[in-house]
This record gives C-alpha cells, structure tokens and sequence, in this order.
C-alpha cells in the first residue's frame, strides 16, 4: 500500500472511530428506560448543592444524609451557590447551572459587607456570576465561573445574574441558557442566551426572553416543551408572589400572557419547576414556598397544563422527604436505573432500585 492509500484509509477508519464515538455519546434513554428521579436543591444554611433519589416520583431520599454533596465554597467566588437547575443535554452529559452567590457570607466571614456592592445602587444579592458544571455520571463534575457581567460590554453594570436555567433549542441545535437579570437597581427581568459547546461561555449578549405586562419584577423562568408548545412558568411580583404561565410556539418569543395564578398558596412563592411522571400523561409542578418557616416545597399535578390538582407540600400529603427538611429551589429529571444505582451506590444511600 503506498503512502496515498495509506492516509487515505487512515483518515476514513479516523473518521468512522471518531463517528461510532459521537454516537455512542449521543445516546440519550428513552422515556420508556427511566427507573427514576434525581432533585437537586440547595439550603439556605450551607449554600451547597444537595441530591435526592426516587423511585415514584413522589418519595425523595437524600442520597447523603441531608449533607452537600458539593459545597459551594469550593466551585463559587462567592463560596455559596443557589438556585441549582440540572439539565441531561442530547450530547449525553449532563449540566448543572447554579446562581455564585451567599446572601451569609459576611456572617460566614467571606467578605467584611453584606453584599459585594452597594445594596442601594445594586439592590438586594448583586451578584454578577453563575457556576456552570458538566459530567458524564452524576457524580464527576467539572466547573467553570461564568462572569455575566464580563461576557459583554454592556453587561458591566448589571446589578444580578440569578437562576440560570437550560433547555435544548432544537432548531439551533444548542442549549439555550435563560436566567434573570437587572441593570442597576432596576426590576428584576428573565433573559437568555446559547451557550458555547463547551458549556463555559455566552455565545450570543442576554436578551429579554418575554415582557411582563406590568412594571414590577418578574423572575424564575422555566421551561418545559410539550409536543410542540413551550410552557413556561414563572414569578411576577405582582402583589403577592406566585406562579404564572404562558404558552408559546417558539422557544424564546411569542409567548403570551396570562393572568391566571397557578399555584394555590396563600403566601410568597417562588422557582417554579416541572418534571414528568415516567410512562404517565402527567406532570408535576413544583414551587418554592418561601414565605412559610420552616422552608418547604409545594407540588400540583396536571395532565393538561390548564387543571392544576394541588398535592400539598412535603410530608403533609402523597409527597414525601424522607430525610431532609427545609429544602429550597428544586429541580428534577428522569433516570435510569443503572444512573439510579451508580449514585446511591457512590453516596452509601440505602434506597434501592
């Protein structure tokens, strides 16, 4: 075989390796795979992210005794992390995108103020980064600090960057990264952008994602696509705060707006979640009750995003926590049961699959 040939052949044997490998990453299970559900959330008195396991949907379990599995004072710059939103992206991995901040950390001894900048001219938090983590198991992670406020120059001066959110656009084929944001000490509004392959950068400057008809602040953006409608919840601060919806034909525009509240608190709510009952027509909407003490997590069930059947919070209906208490801002995907197992496995957690 001469030198010609030779290359020739290597390079379609390169190629063909390399293409056998992309798709055995790509490989994503089929609902009819999933065995599981993973919550991730966080506490207010660590700043640090938390995993729990189940096999219904209904029952979590800690998968380390209600202790971090990550704390935040080892991935953020502001030793604190909230508002985590985990994501299993159509490459194979999955994601972790997380608010850096602690609203402790002068208490905790982090930094001599009560926040990192003037709170009249910032507001409240004013924080300016997100950690964005990646693995391929659940259980190894890599992260990156993604400075909002040094993506684009005419971020320089936002006044906060809080809980970033992911989902897939299919017809850009990217991830799309969607969060709230406010210039200054100026309302609180929801943004996105497409991240880079990497998951380390903004490729495209934040823009608004929707406008709230009135002018107060609105926060915590979710996205869930059903059939081909995209359902989005979220929190205005008009009067009481609570969970609104709008529906969409497009995953970033034409969503409109409707007034119904779809939580049934009496009280403040926030982070607005979805995930869907395996094998069921039935999701389940989960929101931050954070005007109760102690903190809890309250949950309705639709098959039609229209009739909303209240559940209750944890340990107070069908939904149970069965060894961690006071949870904030949650998030949950489907699993398989081999994901399922690995996990409880690596933290000697007792729940079986």
């Amino acid at each position: 075989m001469n030198k010609i040939k030779f290359l020739v052949v290597f390079s379609m044997l390169f190629f063909v390796s390399n293409s056998v490998l992309a798709q055995k990453k790509n490989k994503v299970p089929k609902e009819k795979n999933m065995r599981g559900y993973l919550m991730v959330y966080f506490k207010d008195d660590t700043h640090g992210l938390y995993m729990a396991l189940s096999k219904d949907g209904y029952s979590f379990t800690d998968i380390n005794n209600a202790k971090p599995i990550i704390a935040g004072d080892t991935i953020a710059e502001q030793k604190g992390i909230r508002d985590p939103y985990i994501y299993r992206a159509p490459d194979g991995m999955f994601y972790l995108a997380l608010t850096d901040l602690h609203i402790y950390a002068q208490k905790a001894g982090y930094r001599t103020t009560e926040w990192e900048r003037d709170g009249k001219q910032y507001g409240w938090g004013n924080n300016r980064g997100l950690v964005l983590m990646k693995s391929p198991d659940l259980i190894h992670w890599t992260h990156t600090v993604l400075r909002v406020d040094q993506a684009f120059p005419e971020l320089a001066d936002i006044g906060c960057a809080w809980a970033p959110e992911l989902v897939y656009d299919d017809k850009k084929q990217k991830t799309m990264i969607y969060f709230t944001m406010r210039f200054g000490n100026q309302k609180d509004k929801v943004y996105y952008s497409y991240m880079n392959s990497d998951f380390t950068k903004l490729e495209t400057a934040p823009k608004l994602l929707f406008e709230y008809p009135k002018e107060v602040a609105y926060i915590d953006a979710d996205i869930t696509k059903v059939g081909n409608k995209y359902h989005l919840f979220y929190v205005p601060h008009d009067g009481t705060a609570g969970v609104k919806q709008m529906i969409s034909d497009s995953i970033n525009t034409g969503y409109k707006y409707d007034d119904k509240w779809y939580d049934p608190e009496p009280v403040g709510c926030e982070a607005p979640t979805i995930y869907k009952r395996i094998g069921e027509n039935k999701w389940v909407l989960i929101y931050d009750i954070y005007r109760i003490n102690p903190h809890n997590f309250g949950f309705s069930e639709t098959s039609d995003f229209v009739n909303f059947k209240n559940l209750g919070h944890f340990n107070e209906g069908v939904m149970k926590s069965i060894n961690f208490s006071s949870p904030k801002h949650p998030a949950v995907i489907q699993i398989t049961k081999k994901e399922a197992q690995k996990l409880a496995k690596n933290w000697n957690c007792e729940i079986k699959f």
